[in-house]
């Protein structure tokens, strides 16, 4: 089971998920949550790190004076996990709920519901 991260918590992972290298230096995060106009003081972000470390998010290995930080839950783990949770809660396990919410609230944009119908008439098709 996938624990809950805070909004702080979950734009590190993102940081750390888009970096195209295995490991993620802090000065890395520190630049990233910058750039997202998410400035952070170091000490907080230490706390943050220790966080996600305990909830069993990161890892981290000293090199040197620094740290690497290493995702040990994917993306697309957390999201399934998250969306997986958002049903529950809300739609009672039920994606028909939350799709047909999606299509009759008109909160999809045309191409976005094409993409979604090609991608039914596909899952329709495989074995």
């Amino acid at each position: 089971m996938v624990q809950q991260i805070s909004d702080t918590e979950l734009e590190i992972m993102k940081i750390v998920w888009g970096n195209p290298e295995e490991a993620t230096l802090f000065s890395y995060i520190m630049e990233g949550l910058a750039a997202r106009d998410r400035p952070c003081q170091k000490n907080t972000l230490i706390v943050l790190l220790s966080r996600l470390m305990n909830k069993g998010f990161l890892s981290a290995r000293k090199i040197g004076r620094h740290n690497e930080y290493t995702a040990l839950v994917s993306e697309t783990d957390y999201q399934t996990a998250q969306t997986k949770n958002f049903l529950d809660k809300i739609y009672e396990g039920s994606a028909k709920g939350l799709v047909s919410n999606l299509i009759m609230g008109d909160l999809l944009a045309d191409e976005e519901y094409e993409e979604l119908k090609r991608l039914l008439e596909k899952g329709k098709e495989q074995p």
